[in-house]
């Protein structure tokens, strides 16, 4: 059997889908970043399993030594984390990679991401956006993701904790206060929020630390007209220096986030 890879609710306990209850159920042994958060999820669609058993980041070396022989030996193991899916800024990865070395197949149940979900809600989708995982706790790395983000085109997702969110938005609106951005807070829970606007502005609604876990999107920049001459100007220069076409208007939109078909067009 393989090792099943399942996604679960980021907070509303019915976003589940047909496949990952079937795959609970029928499940032999069943890994969890914390048994008491799953044991919640099982009760609430009432599905009993032979067994729950823990598996988190300070146990994940020992439990992958334990559970790879029985995997190896046919038993039908799920594993779950305590919200989304394994291995995305969540234990799972060790599993998942010793599974492949030997030899056990691995299937991925997919279902609800806080990252996409937020990214959706905040009405900052861009042509592509980095994850970032959590932000980082330092104010000199924080000032140092801000000034990164200044050359950074695209949409950017983070992950933080309530508490740690004032001083965040405080440090990343010094460097970039006029980037647009969003505080998604209890994702699809009862109290949801999605607050709009600039990082500046942010930082002064979250001064206090809000409750409830919390998404980050850091928007796209916006791009002057003149920047996008410049950016076309860049491209001809490139094709006549001999860098093919598409090469060259590749590399000048992940330098400037002009479009990158826009520039190929204009170039013709």
């Amino acid at each position: 059997m393989p090792l099943a890879v399942c996604a679960t609710p980021i907070g509303n306990l019915d976003d589940v889908t047909l496949r990952l209850l079937r795959e609970l159920a029928e499940a032999d042994l069943v890994l969890c970043e914390d048994t008491r958060h799953t044991r919640r999820l099982l009760q609430r669609h009432e599905i009993r399993v032979a067994r729950l058993l823990s598996y988190h980041e300070h146990n994940e070396a020992k439990r992958t030594a334990e559970v790879l022989p029985r995997l190896q030996a046919g038993e039908r193991v799920a594993l779950v984390s305590d919200a989304g899916l394994p291995a995305i800024n969540d234990p799972g990865r060790r599993l998942i990679a010793a599974a492949r070395e030997a030899a056990v197949p691995v299937t991925v149940l997919p279902g609800p991401s806080a990252v996409e979900t937020a990214l959706v809600a905040s009405g900052l989708v861009s042509d592509r956006y980095q994850f970032l995982g959590y932000l980082p706790r330092g104010e000199r790395a924080l000032q140092g993701l801000g000034e990164e983000l200044a050359r950074w085109p695209w949409s950017v997702v983070a992950f933080e904790s309530p508490q740690r969110l004032p001083r965040a938005l405080s440090v990343l609106a010094r460097v970039v206060p006029e980037r647009p951005a969003a505080v998604c807070r209890e994702l699809t829970k009862r109290f949801e929020e999605v607050v709009v606007g600039t990082l500046a502005e942010l930082a002064s609604r979250f001064s206090d630390a809000p409750k409830g876990e919390v998404t980050i999107v850091v928007g796209p920049a916006q791009v002057t007209v003149a920047n996008e001459g410049a950016a076309a100007e860049a491209v001809a220069d490139l094709v006549a220096a001999g860098i093919p076409r598409r090469a060259a208007a590749d590399l000048v939109s992940r330098i400037t986030g002009v479009a990158r078909n826009r520039l190929y067009r204009s170039s013709l």
